[in-house]
């Protein structure tokens, strides 16, 4: 049962990994296009990236834990898991209505607080997308909880497909219908790009929400009011945990325009936050590992059989996240194309964000222990704590420092998070975890990208020939490490055949 069970884990792995993995890198089409269009000087790629983190944190206090809780919850009462679920719609339906209102009525305040006041309309655009994605979270949860991963990713495509589709209109084409049919194109603006990039975003946000009808129909279970109340005593810690979680990954951004005011932090946000695209390849991993690891830890319970499997899926994750973090820097120079050359020079951030992101996917994994025990208290308590570092290094290292505290901030973070979560869990509720093995293929990745660095050729073509070797050498470590594994996999494929 077990065995199947993890053999789900990596199929389902697969599919959301195709629709994330394939999904960020068509949306690395808008890096480029935004980059190259939007000068780095204007400091408009700046308000995108700050703008987009407050969103990401607004997304989790509108969800406040219910996707989570919804998987638990859906297992426990698994006989009426449709009543769970149009429980946990309706609840972050009715707040996410609630925040849209109360933007709207106080959108000037809120809009000079941030420093929008010249354009209120950016939050007014993505609260309404906010708050449509947290009404989504809790569907797309639903088809993940239902092992229903090709709708999920038909879906997440469609939209990245329909938003890329748009933005290259919008960047590309209505410029030359501008000047040929101006009576046409009376609406647009090339001044207003920004602006549209948030538009664009609503429409295509709000027109995935019909491909849910037929998931929306278990609306008619209603609001269990006695179930929401357990479901809130569970879920309260866990939006605490988020908000401490998502301030880890976006605080820096939020944080920038007030450390550094004016146009000068508009424009040294811009060239961090267009550099951090090229590590979210970490950021890809993560999320399509998350998506098929959740269902598939809940649903295997508390016994010693499933903090194996887990212990063994958190060596494997390592070995392939240092990968990839190997394979974006040695192809770096390579890479560095996906953004324009005006923001190059924030390409030193890209191995400290990596690593970040690394730390923060390690938490991750570390984290079921407090949600299977119901103590999710205890991320609360480490996201908050790793939350403070990263915070009071970005305001004591910034000014000094600019975007290098803010990549070196996240490093710190994470870490905090990471080994808190290690050192209690092995007090509460011990995984075996292989710390040997782990902690070997850290020192071999970093010792590699060390040499890189070390004997960097200066010519382009010496330089990726040295890290591919390098690369190689990783790769033949790992097959020799992992070689009874490799044997299994070969010896079962050849029997297929």
């Amino acid at each position: 049962m077990a065995q199947r069970t993890l053999k789900n884990l990596v199929s389902d792995t697969m599919i959301y990994g195709m629709s994330s993995i394939v999904g960020r890198f068509l949306n690395y089409l808008l890096v480029p296009l935004y980059t190259y269009k939007i000068a780095a000087e204007s400091g408009g790629y700046g308000i995108v990236t700050n703008i987009y983190s407050l969103t990401a944190l607004m997304l989790v206090i509108l969800t406040f834990g219910m996707e989570t809780t919804f998987f638990y919850f859906g297992n426990k009462y698994a006989e009426r898991s449709d009543r769970v679920f149009s429980t946990a719609l309706i609840a972050v339906g009715s707040v996410s209505a609630l925040f849209v209102l109360l933007l709207f009525g106080f959108i000037n305040p809120i809009a000079d607080w941030l420093s929008f006041s010249n354009h209120p309309e950016y939050l007014k655009i993505m609260g309404c997308v906010v708050a449509i994605d947290a009404f989504q979270a809790i569907l797309f949860a639903l088809l993940r909880f239902q092992g229903r991963a090709w709708k999920f990713a038909f879906l997440k495509l469609l939209f990245i497909f329909c938003n890329i589709g748009l933005n290259l209109f919008v960047f590309l084409v209505a410029p030359g219908l501008k000047e040929s049919h101006p009576a046409l194109m009376e609406w647009y603006s090339t001044t207003n790009q920004v602006g549209y990039i948030f538009s664009v975003n609503l429409i295509c946000t709000a027109g995935i929400t019909l491909f849910f009808i037929p998931e929306l129909r278990k609306l008619k279970y209603g609001l269990d009011v006695k179930l929401l109340k357990e479901m809130l005593r569970y879920t309260w810690p866990l939006l605490l945990f988020g908000i401490a979680g998502i301030l880890n990954q976006v605080a820096d951004k939020i944080c920038y325009r007030f450390i550094v005011p004016g146009v000068e932090g508009e424009v040294q946000l811009g060239i961090y936050g267009a550099c951090t695209k090229i590590a979210m390849i970490m950021a890809m991993i993560t999320q399509a590992f998350r998506y098929a690891y959740e269902p598939f830890v809940f649903g295997g319970g508390k016994g010693q059989q499933n903090r194996e499997s887990q212990a063994l899926v958190m060596k494997y994750f390592v070995m392939f996240a240092l990968l990839a973090f190997l394979a974006v820097m040695a192809y770096l120079d390579i890479f560095k194309y996906v953004i324009d050359s005006d923001y190059w020079e924030g390409l030193k951030v890209v191995p400290i964000v990596m690593m970040a992101e690394i730390f923060m996917s390690i938490y991750f994994n570390l984290s079921f222990w407090y949600k299977l025990i119901e103590q999710t208290w205890w991320g609360a308590i480490f996201s908050a704590i790793g939350c403070a570092v990263l915070l009071a290094v970005n305001f004591l290292f910034v000014p000094r420092y600019g975007y290098m505290a803010c990549a070196w901030g996240g490093v710190a973070g994470y870490g905090t998070c990471m080994l808190l979560s290690y050192l209690v869990g092995r007090k509460k509720s011990p995984v075996p975890y292989r710390l040997g093995p782990i902690a070997g293929y850290f020192v071999l990745a970093l010792g590699l990208y060390g040499v890189s660095e070390w004997l960097k050729p200066k010519q382009l073509g010496w330089e990726l020939v040295l890290n591919t070797c390098l690369l190689l050498v990783y790769v033949a470590v790992v097959l020799y490490n992992e070689r009874s594994l490799v044997k299994s996999v070969l010896a079962k494929v050849l029997k297929r055949k």
